[in-house]
């Protein structure tokens, strides 16, 4: 699991891991947008992706939990980079490729420092002023929450799925791929909504 985005959570004692999930959120959309406005140079979009590599060690992250959970993005952003080196030049790439870089671990750092029951609560807390406007807060909520959940999850399943046909050496077909992923797919969607169903959280 720990190869697997948003599947772990590092339990460390470091000021990261003590801040109250509320604050992460606003100071997580602060560093995203003023990232995406300010840092207009390859220098400063490479010191956002240094300042995080800092709290990175601030909060204890184990350099290969770090990695783990970071790498599977960096194709689409070589990808993204080598057009807009083409189309933008160096400058303009690499500026791009090092801010996106930047939002992605710190977005990965607050998945890593803070347990899901803590995000949750958080965004309920900032949900709940819209309550009186008629916004469903719980069951955003439960959303957000499931999709959190869901996500390691479906993943694992398509890793499961990849091992037992390599280990019965069977050569690779969408079919036979796609068929075992969808059928635990369905099955784990119809358990969890009894789950729900039987906690009343469909009235």
């Amino acid at each position: 699991m720990k190869s697997i985005p948003l599947g772990v959570y590092v339990d460390a004692n470091s000021p990261i891991h003590r801040l109250a999930a509320i604050w992460k959120f606003p100071l997580l959309l602060i560093f995203i947008i003023g990232g995406a406005i300010f840092a207009d140079t390859p220098l400063l979009a490479g010191a956002l992706v240094i300042f995080m590599v800092l709290l990175y060690a601030i909060a204890k992250t184990p350099l290969r939990t770090a990695w783990q959970q970071i790498w599977p993005v960096f194709p689409l952003l070589l990808f993204l980079g080598a057009f807009q080196l083409w189309q933008r030049g160096f400058d303009f790439a690499a500026t791009t490729v090092f801010t996106l870089l930047s939002a992605v671990m710190a977005a990965m750092l607050l998945t890593l420092t803070t347990r899901l029951e803590a995000l949750m609560d958080a965004v309920e807390k900032m949900l709940q002023p819209f309550a009186r406007f008629g916004l469903p807060v719980e069951t955003i909520t439960l959303a957000i929450s499931l999709t959190l959940r869901l996500i390691p999850l479906q993943l694992a399943t398509v890793n499961e799925v990849l091992d037992a046909r390599k280990a019965r050496g069977a050569g690779f077909s969408v079919v036979a791929f796609g068929t075992p992923v969808i059928i635990r797919s369905i099955r784990r969607a119809r358990n969890i909504g009894d789950a729900l169903l039987a906690r009343g959280a469909g009235d």
